[in-house]
C-alpha cells in the first residue's frame, strides 16, 4: 500500500492531537472519520478546527473556499463500524495503555487485515501494543508534536514487528501532510522526548542549586541555543507532573541514575504546583 492509497484516515479521539491530525489531513485533500465516545467533545474538536482555519484565513494563508473544502473532509461519529472506509487508523486516545489495548483490539475486529494502524503515543512501547493486535506488521507509531497544525515533525516509530512497507507508506503519508518524518526505532522517549525532558530535569537541577535565577536560565538557554522558550517555561507549559511521569518511566526502563528526577520537580508536583493549567509553577500565572 503507498501513501496515494489512502485516502481516508481514521481518527480515534478529538482532543488537541485527534483534531490536529484530523486539520492536517483534511487540509491536504485527505477525507478523515474522526471517533470519540461521546457527540460533544467530537463537537469541541470540531469547532477546535474550525477556529484554527479561521486563523489562517485572518493571516491569509488560506482562504474561506478552502476552509470549508477542509471541513466538508472531516466526518464525525461515536461509531467505530464508521472507520471501514479508512485505509489507515491513528489511535490518539488519552496516554493509558489498558486503554489503548482495548481500542486496538476493537479496530483489529473491525477494520480488513490490510489496514494499516498507527498510535500517536510519546510513551508507550510499539512493539508491545503491536503485540496485542492481530497486525503487527502493519503497525507503527506515528508521533505527532503539539500543535499538530503548526509542527512540521513526525516521529515514526518502528516496532520491532513492523514491515518495510507498512513504514514506507505511513512515511510517505506524514511528507504528504506537509511534515518532516524523522525514522525512530522503539525505545521509551523515541527521540525528541529522550533528549528533551531530561534537559528540563537538568534545568531544575540548576535552579535548585541557585546557579541563577529561572528567568535567567530560561534566557541563557533562549539566547544561547537559539531554543524559542526556556526549558523552565517550557516545563510549565507541558505540566511539571507530565515532565516528572517522564522522567519516572526513564529511570525505571532504563535503570540508569542519569535520569533521576530533580528533588525540586518532584517537591513542586507535590505542592500541586503544576504549571500553567494550575496557574503556579516554576512561574506563576
Amino acid at each position: 500500500m503507498s501513501s496515494n492509497s489512502i485516502q481516508t484516515v481514521g481518527i480515534i479521539g478529538s482532543g488537541t492531537m485527534g483534531n490536529g491530525i484530523a486539520q492536517a489531513c483534511a487540509t491536504n485533500g485527505l477525507r478523515v472519520v474522526m471517533v470519540d465516545i461521546a457527540q460533544a467533545a467530537l463537537d469541541k474538536g470540531l469547532a477546535t478546527v474550525a477556529g484554527s482555519l479561521d486563523r489562517l484565513i485572518k493571516k491569509e494563508k488560506m482562504t474561506a473556499e478552502a476552509k470549508a473544502q477542509a471541513l466538508s473532509l472531516i466526518k464525525t461519529s461515536t461509531n467505530y463500524e464508521d472507520l471501514k472506509g479508512a485505509q489507515l487508523v491513528i489511535e490518539a486516545a488519552t496516554e493509558n495503555e489498558p486503554l489503548k489495548v482495548k481500542i486496538l483490539q476493537q479496530l483489529d475486529a473491525l477494520l480488513a487485515p490490510e489496514v494499516i494502524v498507527a498510535t500517536n503515543t510519546s510513551s508507550i512501547s510499539i512493539t508491545k501494543l503491536a503485540a496485542a493486535t492481530k497486525r503487527p506488521d502493519r503497525f507503527i507509531g506515528m508521533h505527532f508534536f503539539n500543535p499538530v497544525p503548526m509542527m512540521a515533525l513526525v516521529e515514526i516509530i518502528r516496532g520491532l514487528q513492523t514491515s518495510d512497507a507498512t513504514h514506507a507508506t505511513v512515511k510517505a503519508l506524514a511528507e504528504a501532510l506537509g511534515k518532516t518524518p524523522i525514522t525512530v526505532k522503539n525505545a521509551p522517549g523515541f527521540v525528541v522526548n529522550r533528549i528533551l525532558v531530561p534537559m528540563i530535569n537538568e534545568a531544575f537541577f540548576v535552579l535548585a542549586e541557585g546557579l541563577a535565577t529561572a528567568e535567567d536560565i530560561d534566557a541563557g538557554m533562549k539566547l544561547g541555543t537559539n531554543q524559542p522558550i526556556g526549558p523552565l517555561a517550557l516545563a510549565d507549559m507541558i505540566g511539571l507532573d507530565v515532565c516528572l511521569a517522564v522522567m519516572n518511566v526513564y529511570v525505571e526502563e532504563y535503570n540508569d541514575s542519569k535520569y533521576r528526577p530533580c528533588p525540586l520537580l518532584k517537591e513542586m508536583v507535590a505542592a500541586g504546583y503544576l504549571g500553567r493549567k494550575t496557574g503556579r509553577g516554576v512561574y506563576t500565572y
